[in-house]
């Protein structure tokens, strides 16, 4: 799976978040306007445009930006370690990622995010027997709650989880409150910026003492992060203190793009 974001895209998010006139930034990058608007879009290296520069001026990371325009991807992944963690990713007007995860011996089943449409889910349940539970949110953006319906109608007792302020009380989280999943413990972190409503769920105690895993929505993707032209400040320090903070073999999984770590973004995500 492609990263969710190219140089490009990047780039033009930290220019926005910064807003940074774009003559300053393409001064920076060495070509003309209308070049970074093409580049921006396409990322392709072949424009001629000064990453560094440009990196430096946006107060991105040199080096990590250089690492992602040269084609930087994290290591694939072995999810077989977790056993029972699935990623679903759905295509509507573009991928969208969902995930399910439950406890062997009970079945006890959450889901995280619907994507657009939860026929895969709905298989996923039949084939392994789930007892689905637990529908947890991570923010109530269209292209990640579309099916939400779809689940509740299948299965009317399912628990929903949400930050959103317009659920009921009984649905919300409370940061730090954790909820079990048959041995599996998850542990709602508030993560707003790209939304508002934004929620990490940690999930710990996998057989095998396999790592921890973060459903983190669209606060972090491989090599970037979710847009948040109004807060960024608060969006980083919210990704730095409740997901890069947890130990580096930690799994990240975004609502977008590819299964990423802490370690690997520590190492080279261009934001932080």
């Amino acid at each position: 799976m492609p990263l969710e974001d190219h140089i490009g895209d990047i780039c033009r998010k930290a220019r926005m978040q910064t807003n940074t006139p774009i003559a300053a930034v393409a001064a920076a990058a060495g070509v003309e306007e209308s070049a970074l608007d093409v580049w921006e879009t396409d990322g392709d290296l072949a424009t001629g445009v000064n990453v560094a520069a440009l990196a430096e001026l946006l107060n991105l990371n040199v080096a990590k930006a250089a690492a992602v325009a040269e084609g930087w991807e994290p290591e694939p992944v072995d999810v077989g370690q977790w056993g029972f963690l699935r990623m679903i990713t759905t295509t509507g007007s573009f991928d969208v990622n969902s995930f399910v995860i439950w406890d062997d011996a009970t079945r006890e089943t959450a889901v995280f995010d619907t994507g657009w449409f939860a026929d895969d889910i709905f298989q996923l349940a039949e084939a392994e027997g789930l007892k689905m539970e637990h529908l947890f949110i991570t923010h109530m953006h269209g292209d990640h709650v579309a099916a939400m319906g779809e689940v509740r109608k299948q299965w009317p007792a399912i628990q929903l989880h949400t930050n959103n302020s317009g659920a009921p009380e009984k649905n919300r989280v409370q940061e730090g409150k954790a909820t079990m999943v048959g041995g599996l413990r998850i542990t709602p972190q508030l993560t707003p910026g790209h939304a508002e409503d934004g929620v990490t769920y940690v999930i710990e105690d996998w057989p095998g003492n396999a790592p921890a895993v973060a459903v983190v929505g669209d606060a972090i993707f491989a090599g970037s992060m979710g847009k948040d032209f109004s807060t960024p400040e608060l969006a980083q320090r919210k990704v730095r203190e409740e997901i890069l903070s947890l130990p580096p073999e930690t799994l990240i999984c975004s609502g977008h793009g590819p299964l990423t770590t802490v370690g690997e973004e520590l190492e080279y995500n261009p934001f932080f």
